[in-house]
């Protein structure tokens, strides 16, 4: 924060972020080792494993529409609470299921909380941050999650030294703890009313225009296919959430088959994005908030990043150098494709989450989950359709996605609500104070500071 500047804070907000970073925690515990996770667990095959995890995890995304509608209905908070709640207890279960249905049955529970916990979150942020605030606080929480899995997986790496495959058990608790802990924590959360002159209300839709008094607005989901603006924003987001998915699926089968690299640079590649996301993921994405950047601006950004890190793929795989060049190249390409990372999530996700009426955001952000969910579902069976036809296809079809979505970001940015495109700065302490002269109250001069 810059001396003599400010943003306001939510009641509880380092509470949220506390329990993030203690959930992602519990998360990196079992991860980076997902099917090993949880045949040692249950005691089930490998095979019998995978086809549960994938067959609950396509049901769990069928629940993320009720979950936006729980968030309407309940709010995000209590919704949060619940689903950390859930996950704790599936985790807690998961060592004594060790039959497939009780397996099956505990996982699908878990699926079911895991695919529709992202929706809830940002709403929540939705709740609790409004301006400038929620891009800061998506950063925040962006880094605290690669932070807290990376330290996660440094303890279980421990755990499994001391106590070898019955470690999977104790860190199968560990997890059920943290998700515990994190909800408590999140009790603590006060959410934030917004100003009827400030972030999307219970007004309109992303269109911005007014429907007059004679006509009334199409209620839940209706209300979210009916507007195309968002609808288009959550489209270009499909498309530069295929990049996403590139790091973990793609870069490993592109450097085995195509590069017949080291599996040690997938590590290098994964250990170079995940502490640039923990250690200068924040920093960026002030950066980008106090230059006054719009948010579709900042967004398409990082997605032309991306589509210059996918086009160093190309050049990479057609050059194909020596072992020290391709590593440093590689390297170098990462870096690339982490700051887009960093550019575009924070201002991405603070733009849908405002570009949502405050009365339907619930629903308005499961349908926006949906572009990451399904990117994440048709990444793999993209990726290495195309990888068998030229290593360098996957990287053409990326560069090609990522700068669709860049233009249509651009193209979208008049027809989204100024207050979800524009991000406000923070503004100087002893002009906050200026606004709460005598006459004026404390909510007045708090508005002032962030609007």
């Amino acid at each position: 924060m810059v001396k003599g500047m400010r943003e306001e804070r939510g009641a509880g907000e380092r509470s949220l972020l506390l329990g993030v970073g203690i959930s992602s925690i519990g998360i990196g515990l079992y991860i980076p080792f997902s099917l090993v996770f949880f045949h040692h667990v249950t005691g089930l095959s490998f095979a019998l494993v995978g086809i549960v995890l994938t067959a609950t995890g396509l049901a769990g995304l069928a629940v993320m529409p009720l979950a936006g509608s729980a968030v309407d209905r309940f709010g995000a908070r209590k919704a949060n609470l619940l689903l950390y709640a859930v996950r704790a207890l599936g985790f807690a279960l998961y060592p004594f299921a060790g039959s497939l249905p009780a397996f099956a049955a505990v996982a699908l529970i878990t699926a079911l909380a895991d695919r529709s916990f992202p929706v809830v979150q940002q709403s929540l942020i939705g709740e609790v941050a409004r301006g400038g605030a929620r891009d800061r606080l998506q950063a925040s929480i962006r880094a605290l999650q690669n932070a807290g899995m990376g330290a996660g997986a440094l303890v279980v790496s421990g755990v499994l030294a001391l106590w070898g495959t019955d470690g999977f058990t104790y860190t199968a608790w560990g997890n059920a703890a943290a998700f515990a802990l994190a909800g408590l924590l999140v009790s603590r959360v006060k959410p934030v009313r917004e100003h009827a002159h400030g972030e999307p209300g219970a007004g309109g839709g992303s269109g911005g225009g007014a429907s007059g008094p004679a006509r009334r607005p199409p209620a839940g989901y209706r209300m979210v296919l009916a507007d195309r603006p968002f609808l288009g924003l959550t489209a270009a987001n499909f498309l530069t959430a295929l990049g996403y998915s590139a790091l973990s699926v793609l870069f490993p089968l592109y450097i085995s088959t195509w590069l017949h690299g080291p599996d040690s640079l997938t590590g290098a590649a994964f250990t170079v994005n995940t502490a640039l996301c923990a250690g200068v993921g924040v920093l960026i994405a002030s950066r980008v908030r106090r230059s006054g950047a719009r948010r579709t601006r900042a967004a398409a950004l990082g997605a032309l990043l991306f589509a210059a890190a996918f086009v160093g793929q190309i050049v990479l795989g057609t050059v194909r150098p020596g072992q020290t060049a391709t590593l440093v190249t590689l390297l170098g390409i990462v870096v690339v494709y982490t700051v887009g990372e960093l550019i575009h999530s924070p201002s991405g996700g603070a733009l849908s989450v405002s570009a949502a009426p405050e009365a339907v955001r619930g629903r308005y952000l499961a349908t926006y989950q949906l572009s990451y969910s399904l990117a994440t579902a048709l990444a793999p069976s993209l990726f290495t359709g195309l990888l068998a036809l030229d290593g360098r296809l996957p990287w053409a079809f990326l560069t090609v996605a990522a700068l669709g979505a860049a233009l249509a970001l651009t193209r979208l940015e008049r027809h989204l609500p100024a207050e979800a495109v524009h991000t406000a700065r923070p503004v100087p302490v002893a002009a906050a104070a200026s606004a709460a002269a005598p006459g004026a109250s404390t909510r007045e001069a708090a508005a002032t500071a962030t609007a």
